[in-house]
């Protein structure tokens, strides 16, 4: 090896050195710059003519694991999902207020029937009656407010709906941006590295928000996709997320698949190509605070709004409706006859009958439905009871009866006479029992039942429109009959002609056991009981179900939330290892650099002091 190819390879050593020092200062400066991925220099070896090499810094490597970074970007979105989902479900319980706190569901409820017992053992005096009004008003205000509550979450989850997509949509902007910027860099040029540190925080902080999943090609560029398959950015090209909202929520704000039925903000996709995908409809979204907001909107606060619903609903009914036998009819084949003249819209007639082949007995409810758009009634599977709409506000006609018999194969109806219907068995099917249920209308109709609590000034009477049924969002607009409130000596007078007796407590007693012992059944959607077996039970008792549920709810989503914490805590930390800057470890890097660079400059020196012997020796 000649002086000068020594020399030639000292300096390749000191270009080297400088660069690799340019590259550990950079990663020094960057230690704390989030996002930052720590750089190596990329050298290779040259060859200089036929022996020795020298050695040349071609750019950077950035230091991560791919692997682990996939693996954090998925348990980060499930961390987004658990962390929106605990924060919400917490607020929902400060709705519902703690355990015995003052104007909480469950503390008016009791001092309402507490109300009642007193108003019973004082027989009926005024100031019980007072008492009794005051506890009603409280209920019911009790169950506004928590009905505002439920919507008011909903509304905010609304709200985070569309600040989360506006980010998205942010990020893939900025990702598809970078993708073209990397056109033609190869992955080892430095501006590369800064541009995909800058492309990885994009994705990252998209992962907080959806499910991603990504795909890099031959050109350093990513496609990014849901991992459902729906792809948002495509070499250079992002799609974008447009959500439509119709502004704050009520409780019938209900999501539906159907845009014309649909009462919530819309989701869905534009792709570049013009092509565009309903992200909800295709539940495309499975994880990130998008799909946390989407179930919280559409499932847990609907949920929410239903038991409280059905807590209203329940109240109201237990107090204001009664339950008629039909009358037998003697056979063969034999059965029933009940009066249908005071069935007001949402009332029923309610069977059990047995089949004859399989001894399967079955409960079924004939619902009185005046709006013909909410006919025929949509029955889960095995549903109990059946359910069956006609409308009965023409009274019993051929077209009534022809329904009904097309319906129910095996039970004959008919109408004898005016609003009397017939149901009998055949040689199919045994009608076991009939009866009817109506509503209360009058203050002093002569029975103990009474409409206390009203749907602003009309009866609840559970009726079923177009729009859907009367019980959603009752719990929003319950409030105490505005005639009992003028005359709170009702509370225990049900009758003017004969005057009710003075210490008469049959009104008060009923209405006490009612809310205390009486036992009803629960509709499914509540998420308490099954469709084929709904839950049943005293009033107090689905109360204290429901919210010892949604209690659980939210503990089960803060210790999924913890948990989830330490996953993605975990995995940062070993994504950091790799990919963070260690100050040690480029602190070791300047001493074996400082080393490499004393060596090639000692060299150097060497060789000016042969050059200079030689040029002497020559003199």
């Amino acid at each position: 090896m000649g002086l000068s190819s020594a020399l030639a390879i000292a300096m390749s050593g000191l270009r080297a050195n400088q660069a690799a020092l340019s590259i550990t200062s950079g990663n020094v400066a960057n230690a704390q710059t989030p996002g930052y991925v720590t750089r190596t220099p990329n050298q290779i070896e040259v060859a200089t003519g036929d022996s020795g090499s020298s050695v040349q810094v071609t750019g950077v490597n950035r230091q991560l694991d791919l692997y682990v970074q996939s693996q954090l970007r998925t348990e980060t979105s499930g961390g987004a999902y658990a962390d929106q989902m605990a924060n919400i479900l917490g607020q929902l319980q400060n709705v519902y207020g703690p355990p015995g706190g003052d104007g909480t569901l469950e503390t008016t409820y009791n001092n309402f029937t507490s109300a009642l017992q007193a108003l019973s053992t004082s027989q009926g005096s005024q100031s019980a009656q007072t008492s009794a009004l005051a506890a009603a008003q409280s209920l019911a205000q009790s169950l506004n407010a928590t009905s505002q509550g439920i919507q008011t979450l909903r509304s905010n989850v609304e709200q985070d709906i569309g600040s989360s997509v506006a980010q998205a949509n942010a990020d893939l902007a900025q990702i598809a941006t970078i993708n073209g910027q990397l056109q033609g860099l190869p992955p080892t040029d430095p501006a590369a590295a800064a541009l995909m540190d800058q492309r990885d925080s994009a994705v990252s902080d998209l992962s907080k928000l959806m499910d991603v999943r990504t795909v890099t090609n031959s050109a350093n560029e990513i496609s990014v996709f849901t991992t459902t398959g729906v792809q948002l950015v495509g070499d250079q090209l992002a799609s974008k997320l447009v959500f439509t909202s119709p502004g704050p929520l009520t409780a019938n704000s209900l999501y539906s698949s159907d845009p014309t039925k649909n009462g919530v903000g819309s989701l869905t996709i534009q792709f570049p190509n013009g092509g565009s995908l309903d992200m909800i409809a295709n539940n495309a979204i499975t994880s990130g605070q998008i799909a946390a907001d989407l179930k919280l909107r559409d499932q847990t606060l609907v949920q929410a709004q239903t038991q409280v619903d059905q807590l209203a609903a329940s109240m109201s009914s237990a107090l204001s409706d009664t339950t008629t036998a039909g009358s037998a009819v003697t056979g063969p084949p034999a059965g029933f006859s009940v009066d249908t003249s005071n069935l007001q819209p949402g009332n029923t007639i309610n069977l059990t009958v047995t089949n004859s082949t399989t001894n399967l007995q079955r409960q079924i409810q004939i619902v009185n439905v005046t709006d013909p758009t909410a006919l025929p009634l949509q029955n889960l599977p095995n549903a109990s009871p059946t359910r069956i709409g006609v409308n009965l506000s023409g009274g019993i006609t051929p077209t009534v009866l022809s329904q009904l018999n097309a319906a129910l194969p095996g039970v004959v109806f008919s109408n004898p006479s005016g609003a009397t219907l017939n149901i009998v068995g055949s040689a199919t099917a045994t009608v076991n029992s009939a009866s009817t249920t109506t509503t209360a209308s009058s203050l002093t109709g002569g029975s103990a039942q009474l409409p206390l609590f009203t749907d602003g000034n009309a009866l609840y009477t559970g009726a079923i429109t177009g729009a859907g049924s009367q019980m959603t969002g009752y719990a929003g607009r319950i409030t105490v009959n505005p005639a009992l409130v003028k005359n709170p000596a009702n509370f225990t007078v049900y009758s003017n002609s004969p005057p009710t007796a003075a210490g008469d407590t049959t009104r008060p007693d009923f209405l006490y056991s009612q809310l205390t012992t009486g036992s009803f059944t629960y509709s499914p959607q509540t998420g308490l009981g099954s469709i084929a077996s709904p839950f049943s039970g005293t009033i107090t008792g689905f109360m204290q179900q429901f919210l010892s549920q949604q209690a659980n709810a939210a503990t089960t989503a803060t210790q999924l939330k913890q948990g989830q914490d330490v996953v993605v805590s975990t995995l940062q930390q070993k994504f950091n290892s790799v990919a963070g800057v260690s100050i040690d470890t480029e602190m070791s890097n300047l001493i074996a650099l400082q080393n490499s660079y004393a060596a090639n400059a000692h060299v150097m020196s060497v060789v000016q002091s042969m050059m200079n012997t030689l040029l002497q020796a020559q003199i």
